[in-house]
């Protein structure tokens, strides 16, 4: 590593995100196996810290970004607040969905994050058309749009990397390829590169280390302003892994024995910086203090959420659009 240009400063507000992650995703796993006080699965995103860290850390608070079923650390890293987050996993009053969308459809429009998506795919669209929108308003935002490497295979990625190509849309697709789609490995099911479908459909493309938070926040960086000068959609192929379960029940007995307790050890992204932050000259005090101050704050929000009410009964339909029987009203 040449430590003659690494920002400390830069490097230890990364590692602080990625530990709050991290934090979050493991005290939500506890509330969900310990406690089972979450409703419904969640999909916990460790070992991919680093993708939701590096890529957001360029965006304004006015930029949007859409995520997947694993959709936490996107979330957190977009500015939403845990204790909000955490009461929504636990469907409480105060979630940021009030309590009704749960973690596969978690959403704070007012950080922007246009909501995860429990349906494979179904973000790219959804992102094509916010990103559309920024350009018939001629804003300058930036629309990023996390994806899978499962979802490449779906027919949304074709449509929404199309239209974004099509009528040239201030997106970056971000594809985190994790190496499994759920419960099988993607190289199985994926002919050819994903980075070169999208190359095919002639958008400029950027293969990266998911998990080396410093050297993918520059190129991250660099594609996002690019984009915001341009208005031209880019993707983005970061190669991660996902070291826990599809959900927080799944053993993952279908990886190879130690696959990922080798990964843990070897590719953590974690890890990996408090490497180079250590090198920098950082204290391993310091870094520790910042996991500690993570576990904490997710705690309490924990803690928060655990005694927050049940939504009331009266607000089950009040965010619910009706406009009358559509034979009636609609023809």
């Amino acid at each position: 590593m040449n430590l003659s240009n690494f920002d400390r400063d830069a490097g230890m507000a990364r590692l602080t995100m990625m530990e709050r992650i991290r934090a979050f995703e493991e005290t939500a796993r506890r509330a969900a196996v310990d406690e089972e006080l979450v409703l419904g699965a969640i999909h916990l995103s460790i070992g991919q810290e680093a993708v939701a860290a590096a890529v957001i850390e360029r965006l304004r608070i006015d930029d949007y970004i859409l995520s997947t079923h694993r959709g936490h650390g996107h979330t957190l890293a977009k500015g939403a607040k845990p204790e909000a987050m955490m009461k929504e996993l636990l469907g409480r009053e105060g979630g940021c969905c009030g309590g009704k969308g749960g973690s596969m459809h978690i959403a704070d429009f007012g950080v922007r994050m246009l909501g995860a998506n429990g349906v494979v795919g179904a973000n790219i669209t959804i992102a094509a058309g916010a990103a559309h929108g920024i350009k018939l308003l001629g804003d300058d935002q930036v629309v990023v749009c996390f994806f899978g490497d499962g979802a490449a295979n779906r027919g949304p990625f074709l449509e929404g990397v199309n239209w974004a190509g099509v009528f040239n849309l201030p997106i970056l697709f971000v594809c985190e390829d994790n190496q499994y789609s759920a419960s099988t490995l993607t190289s199985t099911m994926t002919s050819g590169n994903v980075a070169d479908r999208a190359r095919a459909l002639g958008l400029r493309t950027t293969e990266a280390d998911g998990n080396d938070v410093t050297t993918l926040a520059a190129t991250a960086a660099e594609i996002t302003d690019r984009i915001r000068e341009t208005g031209t959609p880019e993707f983005l192929l970061a190669k991660t892994y996902r070291i826990s379960g599809h959900t927080y029940f799944d053993p993952a007995t279908y990886r190879p024995e130690g696959e990922a307790d080798h990964m843990r050890d070897t590719n953590c992204p974690i890890a990996r910086l408090r490497t180079e932050l250590a090198a920098a000259g950082v204290a391993d005090a310091d870094m520790d203090a910042l996991r500690r101050a993570a576990a904490d704050e997710m705690d309490s929000a924990l803690d928060a959420a655990r005694a927050a009410p049940w939504p009331a009964d009266t607000t089950a339909f009040i965010d619910v659009q009706d406009i009358g029987s559509p034979a009636q009203e609609a023809f």
